[in-house]
């Protein structure tokens, strides 16, 4: 299946690589890197490439590439879901984000986890329980036993999941305290044009459960319109068949945070969909005596008649988060950029502006006015404005779980269900 897989920085330098299947060369590498400075930004490129003898399948997040190898025709999905496993199974141990400076500080971490999660060039363990009772995570603990003893972190024995019917949750959990906690979380990705009207949209969602509950429970989740949702995707626990005839979720679930479902809102209400905020760009050149200027003016602020579904609840819409990015063309030299709230940075070297705003509050606006000073010929087209935000308690699709049992046990855990709704990474207003 996967050949090699090498892990480069967002400067192209290769900080990890590893075969499986016969050792790639690195001049594959250049290829690759060639190919991302031909786009002006990383998510640009196509993430499957070709060359004489092999196919390149990659991701990027956090300024990280996965890149791996194939000289076989593959399932590129699977890859491309392999590669994304990587990055959250590094993610969990890391506990944050998994950026160069995180990978560098851990290599043989890295190097182990690879080991253990592919053989031969297939995906072999891929669930954080088992991963971590094969290799515990790297804890001020874990650091202390091992430079005192000269151990390694690895167990010299299999966990007992791995070689049983549910190799996702571990045997002998038990807590004197039993809870399970669900969050309903939605990502609106949409295209808006300079009058803030959707273009195009696409909302999907996940359920993330923490499950901290003793023994083997079986657990059943009712929602109360499935309707709503569509193109839905399971954690291995899940008992498909049981959803596709009564449209309901019964698991048995890892112990700890896992991800139970993904989903896709239908249609209809994709097509419905107004966002909580309202962003009014507008940036114009002008010639002055052979040399350019620029003027930057956006408003942003709380709009009336969003489409977010509520619980029922006293006090009003709060928008948090709130963040503007602007990309400018590689003519623009400098900024001058003042806001009416909060922070505005400018990076002169990668062209980019980025104003946060933190909370948005009802019935109030915020505006970011500045000049831009060009080096060059005038710019044909005006740059997108990436709109970030999230609304805590709400959801576009209205989607509510009317209960939550478990069976299978004798204790009453307690439970909790939290909603929340944010822009996707692709949330654009197009400038005027």
């Amino acid at each position: 299946m996967i050949q090699s897989l090498f892990i480069m920085s967002k400067t192209g330098e290769v900080m990890i690589e590893k075969h499986w299947r016969g050792i790639t060369p690195r001049n594959v590498c250049d290829f690759f890197w060639d190919e991302v400075n031909r786009h002006d930004v990383p998510e640009a490129v196509p993430p499957i490439l070709q060359t004489s003898k092999h196919n390149l399948i990659h991701v990027y997040r956090d300024d990280v590439f996965l890149l791996a190898t194939c000289t076989e025709d593959v399932s590129t999905l699977g890859v491309i879901e392999f590669l994304h496993r990587v990055l959250d199974i590094m993610g969990d141990y890391f506990g944050g984000n998994v950026d160069e400076s995180a990978i560098k500080e851990s290599f043989s971490l890295v190097y182990q986890l690879l080991e253990e999660m592919m053989d031969n060039g297939h995906p072999l363990t891929t669930e954080p329980n088992a991963l971590k009772a094969m290799i515990r995570p790297p804890t001020t603990f874990v650091r202390m036993v091992t430079a005192a003893t000269g151990k390694s972190n690895v167990s010299d024995v299999l966990p007992d999941g791995t070689v049983s019917a549910m190799p996702w949750r571990k045997a002998g959990v038990k807590y004197s305290q039993n809870e399970v906690y669900l969050d309903i979380i939605e990502e609106l990705d949409a295209i808006l044009n300079v009058n803030g009207q959707i273009v195009s949209s696409e909302v999907s969602g996940t359920i993330q459960a923490n499950s901290r509950l003793s023994g083997i429970p079986d657990m059943l989740l009712v929602f109360q319109d499935p309707s709503v949702i569509d193109d839905c995707s399971f954690h291995p626990c899940v008992r498909y068949g049981r959803f596709e005839k009564d449209r309901v979720v019964s698991f048995v679930p890892p112990d700890g945070h896992f991800e139970l479902m993904r989903y896709r809102v239908r249609d209809h209400l994709q097509m419905n969909v107004t966002p909580p905020v309202y962003c009014n760009p507008t940036i114009s050149y002008e010639d002055d005596y052979g040399s350019s200027q620029g003027h930057i003016h956006i408003a942003v602020g709380h709009r009336h008649g969003s489409s977010l579904k509520f619980p029922p609840r006293k006090g009003s819409m709060v928008v948090e988060d709130v963040t503007v990015t602007v990309q400018f063309p590689k003519v623009v030299r400098t900024a001058d950029l003042h806001v009416s709230s909060g922070t505005c940075l400018f990076d002169e070297a990668l062209k980019v502006a980025k104003w946060n705003l933190g909370k948005l509050f009802k019935d109030k606006s915020a505006t970011m006015t500045g000049t831009l000073s060009i080096q060059g010929p005038k710019p044909e087209e005006s740059p997108p404005v990436q709109l970030s935000w999230k609304v805590p308690m709400a959801s576009v699709s209205g989607l509510a779980i009317t209960s939550l049992q478990v069976f299978n046990e004798k204790y009453r855990p307690y439970k909790g269900v939290r909603t929340l709704t944010k822009s996707g990474k692709n949330f654009q207003v197009r400038t005027g």
